[in-house]
């Protein structure tokens, strides 16, 4: 970043947001340029671009931006000490200024004031996992600009792509869901790999699968079906939860799979099914993952070649949910101790009574780990 700081304009495309965002920020929460000359407009120093970039991280992970507000106008100053991290009162959440007027930046008289009062710095009842949050979007962004690397994709992305296109999740959805959703709609990959990583990690596969990947790929799927868009932003979002569920650590090499999944014969969507290779793998259970579209005949040379003591076959669709398929295997001369049929394509109704019906990603571990224990 030049010494004299960046415009308006060059801070937004740093960032990857409008300027109307920047704008909005500016007015309502005070994250403002800080550094003015007579006769120019305002720049963004190297400091306010770190506050912005806090604030990018913390709402990214659905927190309030009145509050991420609050916690990105304690960075990069000095840490706050015992007693103004402790007995500091909760920021509120203030209506914006009257227009054309706007707050004080944060490096002003007016804006070190008040934070020494306190009215700037959540309070005591600031959720423990979001001080973490801010601890470590403020370290992480620090760092790069300690080492020269402000980097933009840390970012939210472009928020000129939000523009109203939002998807519903409903009232009581997880934080991180929200935060993901909005970077699914701005097609922004690092955020949304940054989320999915951090739920993988700290909760595990299947409270990561259950309470934020499943909500947002619902939401988008409705919005899909009401609107024939978002296609791309389905593909993005697919990718980076891949990519999120590749990094639970396999079962060791010499580890046999006792178990195959595979996605019916037509079907493509195997996210399912990856989300359970890595939830059994976090169990300490190998698998091997055939993917999508598993032709009857394909399927069956497998499970003769490799003996598996579990087949699970995945339909997400009414139309690839032939029971055909499963009597494939049940006709094998040693077919597999466990033969399950997992999502909702299959007819429930019709599925022959030796073969087991999984209706979750929690179940479906249970069943697959006692199968082989």
């Amino acid at each position: 970043m030049a010494n004299d700081g960046l415009s308006a304009g060059a801070a937004a495309r740093r960032l990857g947001v409008a300027v109307t965002t920047l704008r909005t920020w500016h007015q309502r929460y005070g994250l403002g340029p800080s550094r003015h000359e007579p006769g120019h407009h305002r720049r963004y120093t190297v400091e306010d671009m770190v506050r912005l970039q806090v604030m990018q991280r913390l709402t990214a992970q659905g927190v309030a931006p009145a509050e991420a507000a609050a916690w990105a106008r304690r960075s990069p100053g000095p840490e706050p000490d015992a007693t103004t991290a402790t007995d500091a009162a909760p920021a509120s959440d203030s209506p914006a200024p009257a227009s054309g007027a706007s707050a004080p930046p944060s490096g002003s008289a007016s804006g070190s004031s008040a934070r020494a009062s306190g009215s700037l710095a959540p309070g005591d009842s600031a959720d423990p996992a979001l001080r973490a949050a801010a601890a470590a979007a403020r370290e992480s962004i620090l760092a790069l600009v300690e080492s020269g690397a402000m980097i933009a994709d840390v970012g939210l992305g472009d928020g000129r792509a939000g523009g109203g296109q939002t998807i519903a999740l409903g009232p009581r959805v997880d934080p991180a869901a929200r935060g993901l959703a909005r970077a699914a709609m701005r097609l922004d990959g690092p955020s949304m790999r940054y989320i999915l990583e951090s739920a993988v990690t700290h909760r595990g596969v299947i409270s990561a699968w259950t309470n934020v990947m499943m909500p947002v790929l619902i939401g988008i799927g409705e919005r899909y079906e009401a609107t024939k868009r978002f296609v791309e932003v389905e593909h993005l979002l697919s990718r980076a939860i891949t990519e999120a569920l590749s990094i639970v650590p396999r079962p060791p090499r010499e580890l046999a799979p006792r178990v195959l999944l595979a996605a019916a014969d037509e079907e493509q969507h195997t996210l399912p099914l990856e989300a359970l290779a890595a939830a059994l793998a976090e169990n300490g259970v190998p698998s091997r993952l055939l993917g999508a579209r598993v032709p009857s005949r394909a399927l069956v040379d497998a499970v003769d070649r490799t003996g598996p003591a579990v087949v699970v076959l995945w339909s997400q669709l009414p139309g690839t949910g032939n029971v055909a398929q499963l009597g494939c295997l049940m006709a094998l001369p040693h077919p597999p101790l466990v033969i399950a049929a997992a999502g909702p394509g299959w007819p429930l109704a019709d599925l022959p009574p030796t073969v087991t019906p999984l209706s979750g990603l929690a179940e479906a571990v249970r069943v697959v780990s006692s199968a082989i224990a």
